[in-house]
């Protein structure tokens, strides 16, 4: 007898794939085709920086909450890993094992499908038993995995088809660039396709979608607001370092697009001309006050500049590790997956895929 309820895996083969927009992307079709819903995210994870954690796993609250499911429609997580859990699990030793919890935990689903989150990775969570392909065995699961267009993107999708076999029943290419765009829809597309792997979807470069708000920025670095508190909710696209002379300055950080930068305290002439450009934050590094025409320019241009009190290259990869992993809620953002993302999603396809019966209007 065929499964009543179907479940369905998004997992992917590495971090900031884009796999959460996904998750809500296919989520808003799926309801706008009547289907009722479960979500869920059977591991979920916490990043940690030294002793410090960086950020919890706010899908579990967020997605539920966007989707307007009751609370008998969400399934709480199994287990969070962040160093102290993975440690607290090694050191323990033995086998832990969710996968006999996991079948419990799924047993009492209604509605038309459940959708769950997996990890990151097919590697994540093989410490308990919780990998994407563990899941997956347990839960009888599809799993349609999310893979940002890379040169590599295509050994690791066949890989990943080897370890999840008649499981996978199909891919969503995200970020996709616009000189990739015909390579892709003319050769890859065709090629994953004749391998057996379904492209349900074919999504381009987002760069807002994987961007931060300084006020996360402001909170991940501990950083002092000099001035423009009040606009903490401009979002940053990109990371640009300025330690080079003036004027290949102005040339580097006119490329940018909502970007942040980050140079020296005692930099006036770069400070200048970042704010010159699209600049939506100025990070300042060495504890060095910055002179006072620079702070007038930042507030005439409404650009917050911050302080903080590590050096470049740190202050740099802090930030950088924020990019893909800061969570959709951002009324923005949210209107970009429900308006661009969403109708990208071959929605049709997937539930044939599902075994759903057909939309009522296609």
């Amino acid at each position: 007898m065929p499964k009543l309820v179907k479940h369905l895996l998004i997992g992917s083969t590495e971090a900031s794939s884009g796999k959460s927009a996904v998750v809500l992307a296919i989520a808003f079709q799926l309801q706008a085709q009547g289907l009722a819903l479960n979500y869920g995210k059977p591991l979920a994870s916490v990043q940690v920086s030294g002793e410090k954690i960086g950020l919890a796993d706010t899908d579990l609250n967020f997605i539920p909450t966007i989707l307007g499911l009751t609370p008998e429609a969400c399934r709480p997580t199994l287990i969070s890993l962040s160093e102290k859990v993975l440690a607290e699990q090694i050191g323990a030793g033995g086998e832990p094992d969710f996968n006999s919890d996991l079948q419990k935990y799924w047993d009492d689903c209604t509605g038309d499908v459940v959708l769950l989150e997996g990890p990151s990775t097919l590697e994540e969570g093989a410490l308990v038993k919780l990998s994407l392909p563990d899941m997956a065995a347990a839960l009888d699961a599809s799993v349609l995995l999310v893979m940002r267009y890379t040169r590599q993107m295509v050994d690791q999708l066949i890989s990943a088809q080897g370890r999840l076999g008649e499981a996978l029943i199909g891919v969503v290419i995200n970020g996709v660039a616009e000189d990739d765009a015909v390579w892709v829809s003319e050769k890859v597309v065709p090629y994953l396709e004749q391998r057996g792997i379904p492209v349900v979807a074919t999504l381009p470069h987002m760069p807002f979608l994987r961007g931060m708000r300084v006020s996360e920025i402001v909170r991940h670095l501990d950083a002092e607001v000099l001035c423009c508190a009040d606009h903490l909710d401009l979002i940053v696209e990109s990371l640009k370092i300025g330690a080079m002379n003036v004027n290949a300055a102005l040339r580097f950080f006119s490329q940018g697009h909502h970007q942040a930068v980050v140079t020296g305290g005692d930099r006036r002439d770069l400070q200048i001309a970042a704010l010159e450009t699209s600049t939506h934050c100025l990070i300042l590094t060495g504890q060095i006050a910055p002179a006072k025409d620079v702070i007038d320019l930042a507030r005439d241009k409404e650009v917050p500049v911050l302080t903080v009190a590590t050096d470049t290259l740190s202050t740099v990869e802090s930030i950088d590790a924020l990019f893909g992993h800061v969570p959709l809620n951002n009324p923005d953002k949210v209107r970009l997956v429900r308006e661009l993302m969403a109708e990208e999603v071959d929605i049709v396809r997937l539930m044939s895929l599902l075994a759903l019966p057909p939309p009522a209007i296609a």
